[in-house]
């Protein structure tokens, strides 16, 4: 099989800029719940719903990758993740955030696009390092986390979200010029056999530990900024800048999980991951800064490893179906960055407080571990591995 380091590169820098779009919204919240004077499930419904069009527009795009390629269906997504980008530098109201936001999350449905433009270049044995790769895009809501601040400060808050509107509008011309779908793709498959492997209860555990690490990843990573600034009274830019350090170290590891999934097995690393997260999940519970940071750090730790743990077993369990069972599985990874928003949202309108939200993260990875354990081993019981 022919491996190309340079569409890998394309296909992680579109996800990269599509999610520095994505992103730049919860980057901005601070900024834009103090000139909208929002209340707390405002705020939490602003940064969840654009992640609700992220999460089941996942599934729509991996069937139409599956069926028609990925360059093309890359080409449209990020054409449509420019139009809001540009939008939302204009609005004035709560009812153009909600809007614009909404739409602003065809960036994070990007995910499932890339998954099957990258994985036709790269044999079974080598996915997990390739999906890790092409995962580290997340990246680029770490530029925005980082960014937006800065450039609303200095430049205007229009700026915080039209710079990342210009870098990806450059780099779909990058990406029209040099990408190219993998040689010998197999035959394109009637829609209904499609869905067939969504029959597979494989497919629905896997959603269920994606809705746990890429979940917990995207909730965090667009909630950060308020939990700082509300808990901690941070500036935007200080709570930036250490959204930036969670988003950076969950990245950087992603393809670290990948990697070790190749070697030992996606099953052995998700029990590690998800034993960890529990425990960090109770420190984040702890109401002191020290404490958050160390909890903060240790699950952008274990989530960026799970992340490429579980997406080296979907291309195992469904090689000739990765994009469609990707949607599915990236579905349910962005659900699960849709619903924690607004339940920490109203947990703190009602109690004060989000310590109760961070235990309940704590139980339902801890009922993620029992249906993990409970499972069968991968190796053994998944789909033949073909290259």
């Amino acid at each position: 099989m022919h491996r190309s380091p340079l569409q890998l590169t394309l296909g992680t820098g579109a996800f990269g800029f599509c999610f520095a779009v994505f992103g730049s919204l919860s980057a901005m919240m601070p900024i834009l719940s103090h000139q909208l004077h929002l209340s707390s499930l405002e705020k939490s419904l602003a940064v969840a719903l654009p992640v609700l069009l992220g999460s089941v527009g996942r599934i729509p795009l991996g069937i139409l990758t599956d069926r028609f390629g990925g360059r093309i269906i890359f080409i449209a997504t990020m054409m449509f993740s420019i139009i809001p980008a540009f939008l939302m530098g204009g609005i004035t109201d709560y009812k153009h955030l909600l809007l614009y936001g909404f739409f602003i999350g065809i960036g994070l449905a990007s995910f499932s696009v890339g998954v099957g433009f990258v994985s036709g270049w790269y044999s079974a044995k080598r996915q997990g390092f390739a999906l890790g790769v092409y995962g580290a895009g997340n990246i680029g809501q770490s530029v925005a986390a980082f960014g937006a601040p800065f450039i609303a400060r200095a430049y205007g808050v229009r700026w915080g979200f039209w710079t990342f509107g210009v870098g990806l509008s450059v780099w779909l011309v990058l990406f029209v010029i040099a990408a190219r779908n993998a040689p010998n793709p197999r035959p394109a498959k009637p829609i209904k056999e499609l869905f067939l492997p969504l029959r597979d209860s494989r497919s629905w555990l896997l959603s269920l530990y994606y809705f746990l690490t890429f979940g917990g990843f995207v909730a965090m990573a667009i909630y950060l900024p308020i939990f700082l600034s509300d808990i901690f009274r941070l500036t935007p830019e200080q709570a930036g800048m250490r959204t930036a350090g969670f988003v950076v170290l969950a990245t950087v590891l992603r393809p670290v999980g990948g990697t070790l999934a190749d070697k030992v097995g996606g099953k052995r690393i998700l029990i590690y991951v998800f034993s960890f997260t529990a425990m960090m999940a109770v420190v984040l519970a702890i109401p002191s800064m020290v404490a958050f940071t160390i909890g903060a750090l240790g699950m952008a730790a274990a989530i960026g490893l799970g992340n490429g743990a579980v997406f080296k077993l979907v291309p195992e369990y469904f090689p000739d179906s990765v994009g469609s069972v990707t949607g599915v599985v990236g579905a349910a990874g962005g659900l699960g960055g849709f619903f924690p928003p607004l339940l920490l949202g109203a947990i703190k309108q009602l109690t004060g407080s989000f310590m109760l939200g961070f235990i309940a993260l704590a139980l339902f990875t801890l009922v993620c571990l029992i249906f993990l354990l409970r499972s069968g081993n991968p190796v053994t019981s998944g789909t033949e591995v073909r290259a």
